[in-house]
């Protein structure tokens, strides 16, 4: 098992800027990729960012440009730092781990962190 927290969301006034951690901890597992999702009031789950083993990243076209993921492997933790936020940004962020454990490869989620960001 693999267990995920986060932190660092809030509230924030547009064009401001936040930096979210998420910590992964457990036994015996190895991480593959980590990630950020968010899901807002009414919406689907959405991706913001995904970094690879080799830190390759992906970004979702709406935040492309003010999000920059990162990770450091040492400390099992992923970071999204995010800049120039938008109202439409407010959601409920998730941290997304895919880790190998034994033979299985199966995703983790994190409890969700809260970010609002004022008008």
């Amino acid at each position: 098992q693999v267990q995920l927290v986060e932190s660092g969301g809030g509230l924030v006034q547009a064009g401001g800027s936040l930096r979210l951690s998420c910590v992964a901890s457990g036994s015996a597992f190895s991480i593959n990729s980590m990630g950020w999702y968010r899901q807002a009031p009414g919406k689907q789950r959405e991706l913001v960012a995904i970094i690879g083993s080799g830190s390759s990243t992906t970004y979702a076209k709406s935040v492309k440009g003010r999000v920059t993921i990162s990770r450091d492997n040492a400390k099992n933790t992923v970071y999204l730092q995010m800049i120039s936020l938008k109202p439409e940004d407010t959601a409920v962020y998730y941290c997304n781990v895919v880790a190998k454990i034994g033979f299985a490869v199966l995703p983790y989620w994190g409890q969700g962190t809260q970010v609002t960001v004022s008008s």
